[in-house]
């Protein structure tokens, strides 16, 4: 029986009123963090070289594939679960603590054969140190699980603030002393540790852990199909940088993954904290006929209104933005962003999948998806390497509107939502987008010479007028929705 503390909160709100004030916090503050981390974060890419960022992301393949184990599906299965008691709460604790361990153990293991494979030794000493950055991830799911399970986010979103503002502050003082590479390694350390505390205190998550596992298979078996999910997941994502790593020297990988940090701050940033609201609303809303095909069809028209003239617009605006943020020495990044901004919206819809299907208890659905996407993109980076990093760009456009076909054939009829519905959802945002693209492409060109940030401001601020207009003009009821979800109703139940 589930204890009251750890129950979704019964009081006067509706649930669509939950939801509204889950989004709002959870987006709100992960905005909000992510402006205070991209002031530092551009100011940081000023004070290193592309070098040091090479380097960094081939860590980070290490961290980012030992994360797809690191239990958040088990921490899943939790909020999936009808009901909890504090036994399956403890076990849950229990199992993060293992799992996090062995995690720790083999990266620390592993460290010189991946350095080895890089060719550059103090790889092996950068994911030794990042290995203590598992201790932190027991207390971040068990009380993300729980605080999910009760949609309450404000507390949440207070934690990762100070988190945020905690790793910024630190990353900036690193590269100002001349920390280098040490800079990156250990400001996201600062991050997941205070972040470990906030969250512990915002859930109120004081329990001991159980390391007794019987009776916890279902909660076991949902997290390995979840856990393989994301293995999957990480061959689509990090299968370019594995095989860039290779092929370029620091300085061409950290241009090329960096372009990729700039084509996906809005893919990276600001949908996985939707993502994760959806999730909790799609779970509560799963035995209402239709209503997560519905809910699913809504969200994608909200966000894809702001997302496509985000990735179209940076397209646009590739070379005064990455002039203007970055700086002169990430001038050949130039390109690499402009193409791989074109293929983010298919990702963006990609990604906008899982949590439907996990939330209805399907996530063999998103296992299929993401061994068919690990499949096509892994080869099409294989063929694209050998054009350079340019080559490597043309592969995401190339692979990712087919394997998100593939994708929406196989969970559109699950999840209950119609491909007309889906298609009239995006429609009214891609012709307004597209026309601003065209629109300030144009106005770049006419343009005359000017420093970096002025001609970004005027391309900004003219992309921001013309989409506005085309949609008051050609879609005003979109505008009303959006207009009506932010105030009244994030989803149709």
């Amino acid at each position: 029986m589930e204890s009251p503390a750890d129950s979704p909160k019964n009081d006067s709100k509706s649930f669509a009123d939950q939801v509204r004030s889950a989004v709002i916090w959870r987006s709100g503050s992960q905005i909000l963090a992510q402006i205070v981390q991209w002031g530092a974060t551009f100011m940081v890419i000023r004070l290193l070289a592309p070098a040091d960022y090479g380097l960094f992301a081939m860590t980070q393949v290490v961290l980012f594939f030992l994360n797809m184990l690191n239990g958040y599906g088990l921490a899943s299965g939790l909020i999936q679960a009808k009901e909890i008691d504090v036994r399956q709460i403890r076990q849950l604790f229990g199992m993060l603590i293992v799992v996090n361990l062995v995690l720790a153990g083999g990266q620390f293991v592993l460290a010189p054969a991946i350095a080895a494979y890089y060719r550059q030794p103090i790889v092996a000493d950068m994911l030794r140190v990042q290995a203590l950055i598992y201790m932190t991830t027991p207390f971040i799911a068990l009380s993300y699980a729980l605080l999910s399970r009760r949609m309450e986010y404000r507390d949440q979103a207070r934690a990762n603030i100070v988190a945020s503002i905690a790793s910024a502050g630190t990353a900036l003082g690193g590269a100002w002393f001349g920390l280098g590479v040490w800079t990156l390694v250990i400001a996201p350390m600062v991050l997941f540790a205070v972040r470990a505390v906030g969250m512990t205190i915002a859930a109120r998550a004081y329990y001991w852990p159980s390391f007794d596992f019987r009776g916890a298979g279902t909660l076991a078996r949902y997290g390995g199909l979840m856990a393989v999910g994301q293995l999957f997941w990480f061959f689509e994502s990090q299968a370019d940088v594995v095989i860039a790593g290779r092929q370029f020297d620091p300085h061409w990988l950290g241009i090329y993954t960096e372009s990729l940090f700039l084509a996906q701050v809005f893919v990276a940033k600001i949908v996985p904290p939707l993502n994760e609201v959806a999730f909790s609303a799609y779970a509560r809303l799963q035995h209402e006929p239709g209503a997560v095909g519905r809910a699913f069809v809504r969200g994608v028209r909200v966000i894809m209104v702001v997302a496509l003239p985000f990735y179209i617009g940076l397209a646009a605006t590739a070379e005064p933005l990455v002039l203007t943020v970055m700086g002169p020495k990430w001038a050949e990044a130039v390109p690499v962003v402009r193409l791989l901004a074109c293929a983010m919206p298919f990702m963006t819809l990609q990604v906008l999948l899982s949590p439907a299907c996990d939330a209805i208890g399907r996530p063999g659905i998103s296992v299929r998806n993401g061994a068919t996407g690990a499949v096509l993109l892994t080869g099409a980076y294989l063929f694209g390497v050998q054009w350079g990093v340019m080559g490597l760009a043309w592969s995401w456009l190339a692979a990712y509107p087919l394997y998100l076909l593939l994708s929406l054939k196989r969970t559109l009829p699950v999840i209950g939502a119609r491909p007309d519905a889906l298609a009239q959802a995006v429609l009214p945002p891609l012709l307004a987008a597209t026309s601003m693209g065209i629109a300030v492409a144009l106005i770049a060109r006419a343009l005359p010479p000017l420093p970096s940030p002025a001609t970004l401001l005027i391309l900004v601020a003219a992309g921001a007028a013309i989409y506005v207009g085309w949609l008051a003009v050609f879609a005003r009821g979109v505008i009303g929705e959006l207009s009506d979800t932010i105030r009244r109703r994030p989803a149709t139940v």
